[in-house]
């Protein structure tokens, strides 16, 4: 990972409202942002808060929680970095890795399960207090836990090896654990980017791992074929955009809750804003081109994404533009009957 990589990874600092990227020779920039270390094969840790980082160039970001209860992690990367992660993570604590929480069932997310999780122990007394873990052949490994659909499709793609799948699956809105003086949510956030979405709410570090729901370097993808759709992601950025404070009354300071997307630089309040709006817009011009009686085809031609592709577009790619208008425009037909 590069300095300007690194740079951009690293969340603006704000000045009375205003977004000022301080250059790399300033030390007011260097003191507002997060630490980081760089781990080798590409790994980069930034410490976010004295018992919590965020691991880059493994796939998705990466969360780890640290402290006398053990770790927790949040994603696993990629299959292909596992190892790599596994040592990074040994790195930074010597804590045994009790946890590991998935935000969704993306390969970049969970590819890592298996290692990750297997280098882990459980923090119960037996192997697995349930028995799910030992049907699915999991050893004394980390907990994983993940949406209920996550377990589904990884259990039925079999392209996984074992020990990769979720042995704490959740079908409940909210599931909790309290660990190292702080609580944990993950709080599903249904048909959003997928139907097994999560956010993962680090109370007390007030830090929130936002998984593919938001991702800053394009258009939210949207898979309906694995139940997402337009209405569930603006309802997953509306809940962002509720759990995150700013940093007011002070608003000099870099501060306020760390928003943590899937891939990309860290967020504050603000940049969830923007990215919510956008997406709104964007389904509002739609959602007007239907009403008037325009074909995909036209939609498409009328540009709906215009002010914003420069920025989140892209004309190849596994997630173009077209891709997205598309999505959001199949998505808003199928919500039509829920809406008359």
């Amino acid at each position: 990972m590069t300095m300007r990589t690194i740079h951009y990874f690293l969340k603006p600092l704000r000045v009375l409202g205003a977004t000022v990227v301080i250059g790399w020779s300033s030390s007011v920039a260097l003191a507002q942002q997060p630490n980081y270390q760089l781990l080798g094969d590409g790994l980069v840790a930034f410490q976010v808060r004295p018992n919590f980082y965020v691991l880059t160039g493994a796939g998705a970001n990466i969360a780890l929680q640290v402290g006398t209860d053990g770790a927790v992690v949040v994603d696993a990367g990629d299959a292909e970095h596992a190892d790599r992660v596994v040592a990074a993570i040994k790195k930074l604590t010597d804590a045994p890795i009790r946890f590991l929480i998935n935000t969704g069932d993306d390969p970049d997310h969970v590819g890592g399960n298996a290692k990750v999780a297997g280098s882990g122990k459980t923090i119960f007394a037996g192997e697995d207090p349930f028995g799910v873990g030992k049907a699915m052949g999991v050893s004394r490994g980390a907990v994983i836990a993940a949406a209920e659909p996550v377990l589904l499709r990884m259990s039925a793609s079999g392209t996984y090896p074992s020990g990769s799948v979720p042995t704490d699956p959740f079908a409940q809105r909210r599931w909790y654990i309290y660990l190292n003086g702080e609580g944990i949510e993950a709080m599903r956030q249904e048909n959003a980017h997928t139907d097994g979405d999560s956010i993962v709410f680090f109370r007390r570090s007030d830090v929130v791992m936002a998984g593919d729901i938001i991702d800053m370097r394009r258009f939210p993808v949207i898979d309906l074929d694995r139940g997402g759709s337009i209405r569930g992601e603006i309802a997953a950025l509306n809940r962002l955009v509720e759990l995150a404070i700013p940093s007011v009354p002070i608003v000099s300071r870099d501060a306020g809750t760390v928003v943590v997307p899937g891939h990309g630089r860290l967020l504050d309040l603000t940049d969830v804003v923007e990215y919510r709006d956008m997406v709104t817009i964007v389904r509002d011009r739609i959602q007007a081109l239907m009403k008037q009686g325009k074909s995909l085809k036209e939609i498409k031609a009328a540009k709906p994404t215009q002010g914003f592709t420069s920025r989140y577009g892209s004309d190849t790619g596994p997630w173009t533009t077209d891709m997205f208008v598309e999505a959001v425009f199949k998505s808003l037909a199928a919500d039509a009957p829920r809406r008359r």
